[in-house]
């Protein structure tokens, strides 16, 4: 067995030198093609890594902008949301519109009248006096010149250098009057006064702040409203010849003392805004709305048919 197994280790050795002898290693290559092949491999991988790298950038902006894009559309859609909304508001505003009360639209016009006199004036004034302290007041309804503005502390003499700006009040007014008044001086028509409204009262109101006796405060502001009155009707003596729906003057008067603050009394700011003179504009507000055609007719005809004291019906 030994033997056997001898010579067939023998007969295997010489097969292997056999096939070892006609072996050939044709793949050998020369060592500098083999060192650029590395190379070629290594730029080509450090390539692949770059590529890598800008494709993963590429990769999260593409994912930022889709991200953009996702809010952009949700905004979109918001905003086209918030656009039909507006829009229904719109139409529901012009059905009520279309079907609104008269002496709604009556009322409202006349407010925004008195609020466009007022504003006017006002603008007026402050080109004409720059340094002059006059505002609206916060309802609209009221020109606010600082007292000691226009009068000296304690005193209801207009100051010499102020009478100017009461005169230029005056002059302005005589403008505007005739189209929201009755009277022989009336000049109504559509284009200055579409809304067909009229001024009740035209009010000079004195007031003051809380320092002192209050009844001294009461005829000193009353005193301040009749000095600026005088001076307003001596420069413009045809002021009192507008009048209300009633026939009666709508200039007038009233001194309310300290009983009518508009600010802090306790501070020094709050004083010096409640000294102060009012022009303060009263509209005619109708009580139904079959009193509106009456009313322009009056405008039209610069006077109501009907007795001084005599409301409409």
């Amino acid at each position: 067995m030994t033997d056997m197994t001898v010579s067939f280790l023998f007969i295997v050795i010489l097969l292997l030198a056999f096939f070892a002898s006609q072996y050939s290693d044709t793949d050998t290559v020369p060592r500098k093609e083999l060192e650029a092949e590395r190379q070629l491999r290594t730029v080509a991988e450090e390539m692949v890594v770059k590529l890598q790298e800008q494709i993963g950038i590429k990769d999260a902006r593409i994912r930022e902008l889709e991200m953009l894009l996702e809010t952009q559309q949700a905004q979109n859609r918001e905003q086209a949301k918030d656009i039909d909304r507006l829009k229904r508001e719109i139409e529901e505003l012009r059905r009520k519109l279309e079907v609104a009360d008269p002496l709604e639209a009556y009322l409202a016009s006349a407010a925004q009248v008195r609020k466009q006199i007022l504003e006017r004036l006002r603008d007026q004034l402050k080109i004409d006096f720059p340094d002059l302290k006059v505002e609206l007041s916060e309802q609209s309804d009221a020109l606010r010149f600082q007292g000691d503005g226009l009068f000296d502390t304690g005193s209801s003499q207009l100051r010499a250098d102020r009478k100017q700006i009461v005169t230029s009040v005056a002059t302005r007014l005589g403008n505007i009057l005739p189209c929201y008044t009755l009277g022989k001086l009336t000049q109504w028509d559509l284009a200055c006064n579409s809304g067909g409204v009229v001024i009740e009262a035209l009010q000079i109101e004195g007031h003051t702040d809380s320092t002192g006796n209050a009844n001294s405060n009461l005829t000193l502001s009353t005193n301040r409203a009749n000095t600026t009155f005088i001076a307003m009707t001596d420069s413009e003596p045809r002021l009192i010849d507008f009048q209300n729906l009633r026939k009666q003057p709508v200039l007038s008067v009233s001194g309310y003392g300290q009983m009518r603050p508009v600010a802090d009394n306790s501070t020094k700011d709050g004083r010096d805004t409640n000294r102060r003179v009012d022009l303060r504009i009263i509209m005619f507000t109708p009580s139904r709305s079959e009193e509106i055609s009456k009313i322009r007719t009056a405008l039209q005809n610069g006077q109501y048919e009907g007795g001084p004291n005599e409301p409409l019906r």
